[in-house]
């Protein structure tokens, strides 16, 4: 499976390269989650705006790393574009459980709201 990986100071983003998010592909991916997840990346984004097919394999990996990443951070998934994908996502109902926004940028805004919020958090209270 070929994939981008762009890392950034508070958050990565991969992105397949493949069309079919399938059962040839999603071992691999789901690995690589697993290695991002070692590295200590806390926060991911999913884009999947080149992808026009995702099998139950795929979505698995994609459910893998949502489950990594509710103790790490952030994981969002972004460019769920293509009819396919779209209509994956409404019958299996993981918008339900994911974190899906349009825009790759969108993403990035979202992560910086999750780190703001969870520092507010973390952060003893004046009273």
């Amino acid at each position: 499976m070929k994939f981008s990986i762009d890392k950034q100071e508070r958050y990565s983003v991969i992105k397949p390269e493949d069309e079919n998010l399938n059962s040839a592909v999603a071992p691999q991916l789901k690995s690589e989650f697993v290695i991002l997840a070692n590295e200590g990346i806390t926060n991911l984004i999913l884009d999947l705006s080149l992808v026009k097919y995702v099998d139950s394999s795929g979505l698995s990996a994609i459910l893998t790393a949502r489950r990594l990443w509710s103790n790490l951070g952030t994981f969002v998934v972004t460019g769920v574009e293509h009819a396919a994908v779209k209509r994956l996502v409404e019958i299996s109902k993981v918008d339900s459980v994911l974190t899906i926004l349009p825009t790759r940028s969108e993403a990035v805004d979202f992560i910086f709201m999750e780190e703001l919020q969870r520092d507010l958090q973390a952060e003893p209270g004046d009273e």
